[in-house]
């Protein structure tokens, strides 16, 4: 009597149930088969970029080594021998984020910032930074605007010596004012104004005077 009632209790059969689970069964495995791909496309994607942020970390490390040995020694040619400069990552174990310290002491000097050094040597500093990433790839061209403006004679004179070293690989465009290093070129290009609003250039090649001179 038990079991009666309890089927009793149950209702009618419904004659769609099978086909109704069939539908939600096909839904399910569908979804299923969604999920499962996506939890493949998260993990080779996380794998992909941890690929990439290791081939980033080791080529930045790579090259920051040779920037820095650069900066050191194209520093020391603008100073001298004894002075010293370093270029020192503020978070080494997160290379994607961290920081650059640019350390330039020159002798007799130890400034525990870059902005107590003067125009000068913040000039040449930045200089030798320049230089120090140029040397990784030299650009067949290179041009820089007054950089010479806040040197002295002294410094002038090391400032052209290295452009002059480095203009073996690389022709230099200087914009400048100083006639020592307008002494030091291969050519000279004026721009004069004979007329108001009216510019002209005068090239002067020094490279065949230097000829004419000797003979």
């Amino acid at each position: 009597d038990r079991m009666k009632k309890r089927l009793e209790n149950m209702g009618e059969i419904n004659p769609t149930a099978i086909e109704a689970f069939s539908e939600m069964k096909k839904r399910f495995d569908f979804i299923g088969e969604q999920k499962n791909d996506l939890v493949n496309a998260k993990e080779s994607l996380m794998q992909t970029i941890q690929e990439v942020e290791t081939t980033a970390n080791q080529k930045f490390l790579e090259t920051f080594n040779k920037v820095r040995e650069n900066f050191q020694n194209v520093f020391k040619a603008l100073f001298t021998d004894d002075d010293t400069a370093d270029m020192v990552l503020e978070d080494p174990e997160n290379l994607a984020e961290t920081g650059i310290d640019i350390v330039a002491k020159p002798k007799g000097k130890r400034p525990t910032s870059i902005t107590q050094l003067s125009g000068g040597e913040k000039t040449l500093t930045a200089t030798a930074l320049l230089f120090a990433i140029y040397l990784i790839k030299p650009a067949p061209f290179c041009i820089l605007d007054e950089v010479d403006a806040p040197l002295d004679d002294a410094n002038v004179g090391k400032f052209t010596q290295m452009i002059r070293k480095f203009s073996k690989e690389s022709q230099f465009i200087i914009v400048t004012h100083n006639k020592m290093t307008m002494a030091s070129v291969d050519v000279i290009y004026g721009v004069t104004m004979q007329e108001p609003g009216v510019s002209k250039l005068v090239p002067v090649d020094f490279r065949g005077l230097d000829h004419q001179f000797v003979n």
